[in-house]
């Protein structure tokens, strides 16, 4: 049989990346994670992680820390534009579920797992910018550095997120990221907003005849502890547009876009300090996830769009069957299939409903947006539950499928 892989290189230090990273590590693995990005503490926006990817997190022991560091979300709910309540899901997450949905910052995130990491001898290093792969029979994999340098391996990740420099290696003629044509406005306000508004420890989302808004805590802090977000329909003017513009120039745009909108949003439009814009992209489904002795996660993977707030999630289990993959078969190649075999039903189940979910961002009329709101106060008490099967996923009780005897491609399908 062949020998265990010894040493693993990941390109990315998301959040897939470095948890990978760990537990690769846990199994006696060696470890190198490289990030094209200086070291930060405090970039990001806020992010919520399910019950499903807080078993992960748990597992490695930094749930409760995060729990501390968050914000609960005991419910999401939704309003109409004026402010009517329509219907209200994800409650009890903790009791149905074994672990609650929190909100939080993702520099939160990404420091709690940085430092999981370097405590765990994982190897990090900063602004180390993929530029090419080469991967020879009977050689390491060698990755290549736009600084000159380069590193070797037994087998490499690419966990670098929706525009992957390691997808075009693994997938040479790729599709490129999906525009789903709608744009994201957010940033943080304080908590004080929100608690004179009298809102609930949840996520309040209003749906617009144009575009959506959603906002919740996400921390104790005083002063960013709460978030919120803009989605609206691009109308031709693409998100580095947005972003050339100053922060005054930022929040004019928002408060007519949403002039006339329910409080407390006027007042969070008015608070926030820096607005952080971003297009909204998925990725279509891939003819592999994997080529020789590479292999996609997470987004690099199955980028998906937020509308289903399972993009962090659906990453922190990749990383966790990725490991149970490689330590349940000494084959790279088959390890590989074996784990896209298990992964890509669900991961590209999560991206269609994110896709659909994003559907009810964009224009109506005001009969259209009548009825859209008439149909999720009445359908959603009967839909609550249909949600079940992403949130009681469990990474530790799933059984890895059989070996597989050749490539999955989905150009075959």
């Amino acid at each position: 049989m062949t020998q265990r892989p010894r040493k693993a290189l990941i390109i990315g230090a998301g959040i897939a990346g470095p948890i990978a990273a760990i537990l690769l590590r846990h199994a006696g693995i060696e470890t190198h994670v490289f990030e094209a990005w200086p070291h930060s503490t405090g970039a990001g926006s806020g992010l919520q992680i399910a019950p499903n990817g807080m078993r992960v997190l748990a597992e490695l022991g930094l749930a409760p820390d995060l729990i501390r560091r968050g914000a609960i979300c005991e419910s999401i709910d939704f309003y109409s534009q004026s402010g009517a309540p329509l219907g209200s899901v994800n409650r009890n997450m903790a009791e149905r579920f074994g672990q609650p949905s929190v909100s939080l910052r993702r520099a939160v995130l990404n420091e709690a797992i940085i430092g999981k990491a370097w405590s765990s001898n994982v190897e990090l290093y900063f602004e180390k910018r993929l530029a090419r792969i080469e991967d020879r029979p009977n050689q390491p994999i060698v990755a290549h550095f736009t600084d000159g340098s380069s590193a070797e391996g037994d087998f490499l990740i690419g966990a670098d997120g929706v525009h992957s420099a390691v997808r075009e290696h693994v997938v040479p003629d790729a599709p490129k990221p999906f525009d789903t044509g709608l744009l994201g406005f957010g940033g943080f306000v304080p908590r004080s907003l929100l608690e004179a508004a009298g809102a609930r420890a949840s996520l309040a989302m209003t749906f617009g005849r144009s575009g959506f808004f959603g906002f919740g805590y996400c921390g104790p802090e005083p002063r960013d502890g709460a978030m919120c977000w803009s989605t609206q329909p691009a109308h031709g003017v693409d998100a580095a547009t947005f972003r050339a513009m100053d922060q005054a120039a930022l929040r004019q745009h928002l408060q007519g876009f949403h002039a006339g909108w329910h409080d407390p949003i006027p007042q969070l439009i008015d608070s926030l300090e820096e607005i952080v814009v971003t297009a909204t992209l998925d990725v279509a489904a891939l003819p592999t996830w994997s080529r020789g002795r590479m292999l996609l996660i997470g987004d690099a993977a199955h980028a998906t769009s937020p509308h289903a707030g399972q993009g962090a999630s659906i990453a922190l289990e990749d990383a966790y069957r990725l490991a149970r993959a490689l330590r349940s078969e000494d084959e790279i190649g088959i390890a590989f299939q074996n784990f896209e075999a298990e992964r890509r039903p669900r991961a590209e189940r999560v991206v269609a409903l994110a896709r659909r979910n994003g559907n009810q961002k964009r224009e109506f009329g005001a009969t259209g947006a009548w009825i859209r709101d008439r149909m999720i106060k009445v359908l959603t008490p009967f839909t609550a539950r249909s949600w079940d099967w992403i949130y009681d996923y469990d990474v530790r009780a799933v059984t890895a499928p059989p070996q597989m005897s050749g490539r999955h491609d989905r150009r075959a399908a």
